[in-house]
């Protein structure tokens, strides 16, 4: 799992685009926290974009969780809620990665 905090935008960018890079490249789930993101703007979609092409080149998936209303709102508008799955919580995550209910 990475958790995110702050901002996603064009300053804060590459750093994200590096902890993805590791956490994506020996394939398997990779979940992003996005409980503590405030706000993300097209460079930050982009870093979860090439993060998950590169998680599927990989064999595995990059799924989100817990993302502000903000969020949820930018990735609504720009369609990117159909392409990724999104968990209501960091507990919702385990519950369905675990099969047990919260």
């Amino acid at each position: 799992m990475v958790s995110v905090c702050g901002e996603i935008d064009l300053y804060t960018a590459p750093v994200l685009r590096g902890e993805l890079a590791d956490a994506v490249v020996s394939g398997g789930k990779t979940v992003v926290d996005l409980g503590e993101v405030e706000f993300c703007d097209s460079t930050g979609l982009g870093v979860l974009l090439a993060a998950l092409k590169q998680a599927r080149g990989n064999n595995g998936d990059l799924e989100l969780a817990a993302p502000r209303p903000a969020v949820r709102r930018i990735l609504q508008i720009t369609g990117l809620d159909e392409v990724f799955t999104i968990h209501e919580s960091v507990d919702t995550f385990v519950a369905t990665a675990t099969g047990v209910a919260t």
